[in-house]
């Protein structure tokens, strides 16, 4: 806490200056208070939408300095209260948008202004889908938002990509989402889980093409009607999604050394009824090689007193794998008060590694003082393993929303249900071969390996949102969710030299059953102090029920327990218009997803296996952050400081099987971990042609393991610099890179790393069709990640190289007409209360 303290005083120090230096002579003058009241919307001219926290200025007649200001909220609503009645003029601005400025009469009443329409600063009418000329990255009171949209080299690319230039957020070599440091984060689409994100994510966004992404939304500080997971925060993925009266629809396709894809989508919308519709195709090829190293201890109680052997392991692969993706999505507004949404979405994944692996492990004991039973565990050999993958999802999705008119714009209740399916098949075979001087000796055993992994979840959920006559509001909701689990996992080996076919090994065998219901309700209460202090206070109560059992096995086990989440968001707005600070607290659980649970064991490695751990309780996380944000017409600042704290935290555990000279690393509750950070996030336009932004994230964890007495602790950094610049009317030019330091576990540390991407975009027939040439990590042909891992039994190196160069040209095409008819906000369901798995699940 005393750093966290040390941080937020001196970013309290440097926003009053920061204030006065850029800009003055524009604070807004001390004026009388009056009784008048100044209220209105802004939506956007060509699709009617919000315009979310648009800036305000009220403005005297003869003069350009404020006489007071106020951002808008997510529906595009705006009020300045206490005004002196007369003349004025009103400016509305927003980034990406030409400002309005309207002359507009105070009386010592309410006045209402009605809807205001901002003109983005570019945009093609008539046929092809209208857009905004947005910056490439937005800062919003509560979210960054990176708008995939105009990002001229994801042409091709997949939503693991995206990730890794959105602000905050880093992904690692092996796929893994960071967010401010912590992998405890919680993605959804368009605001709802996905069933394809339920078990190994790194593989998951590599499915999702890029061209089909809108933006990607980052919440730090969720409140509390999201679910109570992800200390780090919540991701949200949007879909691009056309609303609009008409039909239009985009098809493209790119090929290239690592991946290539075909990618469709068709909307139409006529009247009352409206049908989204996408589909996709892809193959990619991602191949590694790696080298493990291990040293074993002999060990007493005071620690290693000698070492006990030596493990060397070399592996190659060709990690390929295809599929496809699709969604329907239907909706019926009978009328502008009422909305119906039903939709579906699919996925399947397959993918292939085979794999050589060369193996020899040095017992450095004496014969002479083996114990009777002991043995030497010299081992030479290679195997050819093969292991394979297939994962088939979907989601249904159905809901309603019921709104209340002008008369009541802020009033809303909501009903929504979603069904989810996640089935994995991960199986490998291998081959092993004695190995001699040759390094190719006779076949001597063979291993075959099944897991079939299971995920069925029911989701029910309603909000309800109630405006009060002093313009605050009230938000209550509830939810059930219930999951059932399951993992059915075989082996079956043969010993060559003494059996003649393979036989089941009965106690690598099991089949595991788990279920987990989740009862929840909570309330916000929002409102305002004044024109400058807003006040968000809610409060989230979860009852989780789960029950477990193996069906080889008297192993059943039950537990309950109530969480009381509370949450707390203050803002002040500053004297320039767009500037706010803002302090939040909040209380978040995470739950062990069946990717930490599932105790198959994947031995393709003998020397060295990963399980899950079925016996696993959630984590809780208390965080504390101070942010300051402010934009204008052509530049964005976001800065904040934060801390936090898990208790029962989960880890990974390596421990050593000194019987079979192997490790075996399992996840546990096992320590408290502690972070404390900065982030700073700038944009900056200074052309109408230039855009750059970068992201400084350093952050400070401390991870400590009573039961262990062990604590590790790391000072790491990311960084990033993305710029783009459009000429000669049809082209755009891009390049993005970044670099991250590491990050620290209980028993492990891992490099850093880093990425570039340089891409160039040609528009052809009005902007309907594109075609873009991107180069990735193209100096060298792939670059080595390495994580070490130190206990009292062992000490081990993984070197991990992966092929990153990758070219790729990518087509986009565009068709069909739209008419400006209003879109509909429509309400999703949001399960983020489990933690997700990675590519080192236990599954």
């Amino acid at each position: 806490m005393k750093h966290f303290c040390t941080l937020a005083v001196l970013l309290a120090l440097a926003v009053p200056a920061t204030v006065r230096a850029q800009n003055p002579a524009s604070s807004t003058t001390t004026a009388a208070k009056g009784t008048g009241r100044l209220t209105g919307r802004v939506v956007d001219a060509a699709t009617q939408k919000p315009v979310e926290y648009a800036t305000v200025a009220l403005l005297p007649t003869g003069s350009t300095t404020p006489v007071t200001g106020a951002s808008g909220d997510d529906q595009g609503r705006f009020e300045l209260k206490d005004l002196v009645a007369g003349s004025y003029r009103l400016q509305v601005s927003f980034v990406g948008y030409t400002t309005r400025v309207e002359p507009v009469t105070i009386t010592a009443g309410a006045t209402d202004v009605g809807r205001l329409e901002l003109t983005a600063t570019a945009q093609k009418l008539g046929e092809v889908t209208v857009t905004g000329e947005r910056p490439i990255v937005e800062t919003r009171p509560d979210r960054l938002i990176y708008n995939a949209d105009q990002d001229a080299t994801k042409a091709g690319s997949t939503a693991s990509d995206i990730l890794r230039k959105t602000p905050m957020v880093n992904v690692d070599a092996d796929g893994n989402v960071q967010l401010r440091g912590t992998s405890n984060v919680r993605i959804l689409i368009n605001n709802k889980p996905s069933a394809m994100l339920a078990g190994n994510l790194a593989e998951a966004l590599k499915q999702i093409p890029a061209d089909q992404i809108k933006a990607i939304e980052v919440v730090t500080a969720p409140s509390a009607k999201y679910d109570a997971e992800g200390s780090g925060g919540v991701i949200n993925i949007v879909l691009k999604k056309n609303s609009l009266q008409g039909t239009n629809g985009s098809v493209g396709s790119s090929i290239g050394n690592r991946n290539q894809n075909l990618n469709s989508s068709l909307n139409v919308k006529r009247g009352k009824v409206g049908v989204n519709t996408k589909l996709s195709g892809f193959r990619n090829l991602y191949p590694f090689r790696s080298t493990d190293t291990r040293t074993d201890f002999v060990t007493s109680p005071t620690g290693p007193t000698g070492v006990q052997g030596q493990l060397n392991q070399v592996g190659n692969s060709r990690n390929q794998g295809s599929g496809g993706y699709g969604q329907l999505e239907l909706t019926y507004d009978p009328s502008p008060l009422h909305s119906f949404t039903l939709s579906g979405n699919g996925n399947l994944y397959r993918s292939s590694s085979p794999q050589s692996l060369f193996n020899q492990y040095q017992d450095f004991r004496s014969p002479l003082i083996l114990l009777p039973g002991q043995r030497l565990r010299d081992t030479l050999y290679s195997r050819d393993i093969t292991q394979s993958y297939e994962g088939r999802n979907y989601d249904l999705n159905a809901g309603y929303t019921r709104t209340f008119g002008e008369a009541q714009p802020r009033r809303e209740w909501s009903i929504l249900a979603q069904h989810t399916r996640n089935r994995n098949d991960q199986n490998y075979s291998l081959d092993q071969y004695r190995a001699a001087e040759v390094l190719a000796g006779p076949l001597e055993y063979r291993e075959r390996s099944f897991n079939l992994a299971k995920n069925l979840e029911t989701t029910i959920q309603t909000d309800y949102t109630q405006p009060m006559p002093d313009s605050s509001t009230v938000e209550i909701g509830a939810k059930t969710i219930r999951r059932q689990v399951s993992s059915d996992y075989s082996l079956d080996t043969v010993l060559l030299s003494r059996q003649p076919d393979f036989v089941r090994s009965a106690g690598r065998s099991n089949a595991f059953d788990y279920r987990q219901n989740v009862l929840a309700a909570y309330a916000t209460y929002n409102f305002s102090a004044g024109k400058k202090y807003s006040f968000s206070l809610g409060a989230r109560l979860e009852h989780t029920a789960i029950a477990g059992e193996f069906s080889s096995q008297d192993s059943r086990f039950k537990n309950s327990y109530l969480n009381v989440l509370p949450n707390l968001n203050v803002s002040r707005n500053l004297k320039k218009p767009g500037q706010t600070l803002r302090l939040s607290y909040s209380r978040r659980i995470q739950r062990p997803q069946i990717y930490y649970l599932n105790p198959y064991v994947n031995q393709v490695t003998a020397n060295a296996i990963r399980f899950g751990n079925p016996s696993l309780s959630p984590e809780t996380t208390d965080a504390l952050e101070l942010s300051y944000s402010t934009f204008g017409e052509k530049s964005s600042l976001n800065a904040s400081a934060f801390v936090r704290r898990t208790g029962n935290a989960i880890d990974e555990v390596n421990n050593y099987n000194t019987a079979l000279a192997r490790t075996e690393t399992t996840f546990a509750n096992i320590a408290t971990s502690t972070s404390y950070g900065i982030s700073l996030f700038g944009s900056l336009k200074p052309t109408a042609a230039l855009n750059l932004s970068t992201n400084v994230e350093p952050t400070y964890t401390r991870i400590y393991s009573a039961s262990l007495q062990r604590t590790s602790a790391r000072l790491n950094a990311f960084i990033n610099l993305n710029t783009s610049y459009k000429f000669a009317k049809v082209y755009t030019a891009q390049a993005f890179g970044g670099v991250w330091t590491g990050d620290v576990q209980l028993q492990t540390r891992n490099s850093g790393g880093y990425y570039y991407v340089a891409g160039i975009k040609r528009t052809f027939l009005n902007e309907k069709m594109d075609l873009t040439l991107n180069a990735s990590n193209f100096l060298t042909p792939g670059l080595a990640f390495v994580n070490r891992t130190t206990t009292d039994q062992f000490t081990s190196s993984n070197s991990f190289y992966q092929y990153r160069r990758n070219f790729r040209l990518s087509f986009n095409y565009r068709f069909g007409k739209v008419d400006t008819g209003g879109g509909r906000q429509r309400r999703t369901i949001q399960n983020d209360d489990s933690k997700q798995g990675s590519s080192k699940g236990g599954g």
